[in-house]
This record gives C-alpha cells, sequence and structure tokens, in this order.
C-alpha cells in the first residue's frame, strides 16, 4: 500500500510540477524508455545518484575517521596500562625494601640480645676456645654498647626490659608484612602481548585507513 501511495504520488508530481515546491523535497525520478516520446516531467534520478553518491562518501569519510580515532584511544588505554603497570612495579620494589628493612630489624634485635646473653654467661676461655682470640675479643667489643645498656637498667626492670623488647619486636615484625604487600602487575607475556596489539593497531590498522579510501574510490 505504502508503494501505491508514493507511485500515485509520483504520477501526480509529474502531471502538476508546481506541486513539487509545497514545503518538502521530493524528486521525481523514472527510468526512461527510448520508445516512448520524452515527458514533460523532469527526470531527477541523476540529483538523486549523486546526493546517494555524496552521502556514501561522507559515511566511508565519518567511519574512517572513526577507525583512526578507535585507533589512537585502543593505544592510548594500553600505554596508560603499561604506565601503570611499571609505577606498580616501583611501589613493589620500595615495599620489598620496607618490608626487608624492618624484618631485618626485628630478626636481629632479639638476636642481639641473646648474643650478649651468652657472651656474658660463659666464661672468656670458652669463647676463646669457641670463637679464637681474635674472635672473642671481636664479639666482646661489638656487644660492649649492648652490655651496657643491659648492666643500666636495674636488675628489677629487666623482665619489663624484655616484655617490651619483645613488643618492639612484634611490632617492627608487623610493619614488615604490612609494608611488604605487593601491587598486581602484569607478567612478561601479557606485557609483550599489550605491545605487539599496540604496534599492530598504530602500524598496520591506522595505516590501513588511507589505503582503505582510495581502494573504495577505485571501485
Amino acid at each position: 500500500d505504502r508503494q501505491r501511495v508514493m507511485m500515485q504520488i509520483t504520477q501526480e508530481l509529474c502531471k502538476r510540477p508546481g506541486l513539487n515546491k509545497c514545503g518538502f523535497d521530493m524528486p521525481t525520478i523514472y527510468v526512461p524508455q527510448l520508445n516512448v516520446r520524452s515527458s514533460r516531467c523532469v527526470n531527477q534520478i541523476d540529483d538523486v545518484c549523486k546526493q546517494v553518491e555524496k552521502t556514501i562518501n561522507q559515511t566511508i569519510q565519518n567511519t574512517l575517521n572513526t577507525l583512526e580515532r578507535d585507533c589512537e584511544q585502543i593505544a592510548d588505554i594500553i600505554d596508560d596500562k603499561l604506565e601503570d603497570d611499571r609505577n606498580a612495579s616501583s611501589y613493589n620494589l620500595r615495599a620489598r625494601g620496607k618490608g626487608a628493612l624492618f624484618g631485618f630489624l626485628g630478626f636481629i634485635l632479639p638476636v642481639i640480645l641473646l648474643v650478649n646473653f651468652l657472651a656474658s654467661s660463659v666464661s672468656n676461655d670458652l669463647l676463646t676456645s669457641l670463637l679464637g682470640k681474635a674472635g672473642a675479643e671481636a664479639l666482646q667489643v661489638y656487644m660492649a654498647p649492648v652490655a651496657g645498656f643491659w648492666k643500666s637498667i636495674p636488675p628489677d626492670y629487666h623482665m619489663h626490659t624484655l616484655g617490651a623488647l619483645f613488643l618492639i619486636t612484634l611490632v617492627l615484625l608487623f610493619l614488615a608484612k604490612w609494608s611488604s604487600r605487593l601491587l598486581p602487575t602484569l607478567t612478561r607475556k601479557q606485557k609483550r602481548v599489550l605491545s605487539e596489539n599496540r604496534d599492530y593497531v598504530q602500524d598496520f590498522v591506522k595505516g590501513r585507513k588511507e589505503a582503505l579510501y582510495l581502494e573504495y574510490l577505485q571501485q
């Protein structure tokens, strides 16, 4: 029914060309026949074809421009992911350093106290026999500050000092674990795949824009 209505409107426009100026643009088109006398109705099929071709060219150009913008957007997204991965790797390196430092302090503190306790409990002859004369003297020199600190504490507060040192050790170990938390990072394979995809999009897909447009024009 719609087709019949359009045909009827077209026929009326051919009979009365002045009706085609009544508020809408409806070109009169028809397929001319050689064995029929010329019609007074102007055939606008060439104008319609030009308009269609212009619309197709504009659509293709817009599509190719969208392709170029999409390629740039994909490349930017991949660059952002790689940059975030580099920042995460730097953060993880600093976190490992902080964790190692706090862990070392939390581990070395009780070890120093234990060595000082053993060195002060055994005789010099036993230390000399175990470590040698030079080793025993070096141990006494290194443990002298710790021994002096321990002797400066009244005997009644030795247990309190041990409790405080034990608490400090726990705090240091907790800080070591807390500060060594790592951010997720990409694997080498994932980074390689992202770099390859970025290069493919930038070098091949984006470079195909002009080639596709020229290929369309040659058709």
